[in-house]
């Protein structure tokens, strides 16, 4: 996210801006959290692992005293989520649920057609496999698709189906968590430890103490205490430092939270040396949804000077790991340039394995969202003065709009993704009054990203008779809003269908059943009869338990 929100007590909320990584020569850019400029911060945040350094060099420097008390592995996140303790048997079955052999359209209308007929208003996901296939083919045949191996980024989206059909692709998995973790071990194709990376720099001691158990050895750090923690959990851990880089033109950024200033680097590094800790490599990440190419140029430098710094502390690294933020619109020209530094700082005769951290990139086109209009408010008709003040009155509740529609999933569920991941959705219709006939069908390629588009998608699809709508999820809260305004075709009614593309990235991971709304249900296909979709069955039916 782009902004942090603080507030205290009963003062107004202040928003921190996340600063851009510091340049050589380049000042932070401050922002002010009640008095205390942000660089300030950061500043002294910077010091104290060079200060501790100081002291490591100069003293017998012991690991700060922690509690013996083993603390809990906090729940999943997601009640998606199923790890090995929760599940029945070592297999997660659910990764072996019934995959359609038919498009994702046709998935959908039969899903519809039975919906109409039972009564069933429950909205729905469809995942079309063959899209997150031929996203792995893409990358494979792209210029990295020879030096950088996948580390698929499992918070994405941790459908256990996909995971399922990744592995057997042979991807590997970056996870955040014990529960992910559990989740990746759990899969009738489990990896093994050296396909798993422990990305998450931050981490309870009862998570490091459980990749131990689990034999997950690589995990990363960007902090001294980590590495006491680490040291005191799990000595023989292949360690990573995550460094900090310049993520101001991403759609989230990740800098304020995690990663090393270059300044800091060689204090901790002397400290691992201290602890007898072993550091394999290198992390960084540019942001999620990264819009400049060159973010990756200058993160790959910032990674090579840390790479010398660790041959100065005695240390041989062989590991790099570039992250995430990659995304299917501009893909060509980010792959080109990431391989250019890479062949730059980090040529191939120095044997350096190089791994990415891909989330969206895999599984955002792959998901269609089927939602359930539930209700409807529209101005009566009435006479004269009337029918002037409703109608004003509707258009003030939608913020302009001529007709408010409430569907059964919103911000709180799937679509938190327009709070969290900073997304435009765009609806389109899958019947039009209880007809799937009355609806034009979807447009042949891949949905349109989800951000601001020249043309609203109805209009391009060849709708002519349209009004302005809102659109809005059916918890209590008014902040659940999907749309405020967006044209949809007229003749929409309670009981109709909307669809919604480009919902398989940070979506169903992060939906809750808040005011005791259900979760979208799942239905998978491979793809119909493209020659993508004939891969994915053959990688499925090639699979045994």
């Amino acid at each position: 996210m782009s902004n942090v929100l603080i507030q205290q007590g009963n003062e107004p909320m202040a928003f921190l801006p996340t600063p851009p990584a510091s340049q050589q020569g380049r000042e932070r850019q401050k922002s002010v959290s009640h008095g205390q400029p942000l660089s300030e911060l950061l500043n002294k945040l910077d010091n104290c692992a060079v200060e501790q350094a100081q002291a490591a060099q100069s003293l017998q420097l012991a690991a700060p005293a922690t509690s013996n008390i083993f603390l809990p592995t906090p729940p999943p996140s997601s009640p998606r989520f199923k790890s090995r303790d929760d599940a029945d048997s070592s297999v997660n079955e659910d990764a072996l649920a019934p995959v359609s052999s038919t498009t994702a359209t046709q998935l959908i209308q039969e899903r519809i057609a039975s919906a109409l007929q039972t009564g069933s208003e429950q909205a729905f996901f469809i995942g079309d496999l063959s899209a997150t296939y031929e996203a792995v083919k893409t990358w494979r045949n792209s210029p990295l698709g020879d030096r950088v191996e996948i580390f698929y980024a499992v918070k994405c989206n941790p459908s256990p189906v996909v995971l399922h059909l990744l592995s057997l692709m042979g991807t590997s998995f970056d996870c955040a968590s014990t529960a992910e973790i559990d989740l990746v071990l759990s899969l009738p194709t489990a990896p093994t430890g050296d396909r798993i990376i422990f990305a998450n720099p931050c981490k309870p001691a009862s998570y490091i103490r459980s990749a131990a158990r689990a034999g997950v050895e690589m995990m990363t750090f960007d902090n001294a205490d980590e590495l006491y923690k680490i040291a005191r959990h799990y000595p023989n851990a292949k360690l990573v430092l995550r460094i900090l880089t310049d993520d101001s033109k991403s759609l989230c950024r990740l800098g304020l939270k995690y990663g090393a200033p270059l300044a800091t680097c060689p204090g901790l590094l002397a400290l691992a040396v201290k602890l007898g800790l072993n550091v394999i490599g290198v992390s960084f990440h540019v942001g999620s949804g990264c819009k400049d190419p060159n973010q990756f140029t200058d993160a790959v430098w910032r990674a090579r000077q840390v790479f010398d710094m660790g041959a100065k502390a005695g240390f041989d690294f062989t590991f790099l790991d570039v992250g995430g933020g990659f995304e299917r619109d501009g893909f060509a020209e980010m792959s080109v340039v990431l391989r250019d530094a890479l062949e730059q700082y980090f040529p191939r005769e120095q044997g350096t394995r190089i791994v990415a951290e891909p989330g969206r990139f895999l599984v955002s086109t792959a998901f269609t969202l089927a939602t359930n209009v539930i209700a409807r408010r529209r101005a009566i008709v009435g006479d004269g003065h009337e029918q002037a003040v409703q109608a004003e009155a509707a258009k003030e509740d939608g913020e302009g709009a001529d007709v408010m529609y409430y569907i059964n999933d919103g911000v709180y569920g799937a679509f938190n993704c327009i709070m969290f991941d900073h997304q435009i959705v765009h609806p389109y219709p899958l019947t039009i009054s209880h007809s799937i006939a009355s609806a034009i069908p979807r447009l042949p390629g891949p949905p349109p990203p989800n951000v601001a588009l020249p043309v609203d998608l109805c209009t391009s699809m060849g709708y002519r008779s349209m009004e302005k709508a809102s659109i809005w999820g059916p918890t209590c809260d008014s902040i659940d809003c999907v749309r405020q305004v967006v044209p949809l075709p007229t003749g929409l009614e309670v009981g109709d269908w909307l669809g919604w593309g480009e919902m398989g990235a940070y979506t169903m991971c992060a939906a809750s059943k808040f005011n005791g709304m259900p979760l979208a249900e799942v239905y998978y296909t491979d793809g119909g009869n493209t020659e993508d979709a004939q891969a994915v069955r053959k990688i499925l039916d090639g699979f045994e338990v």
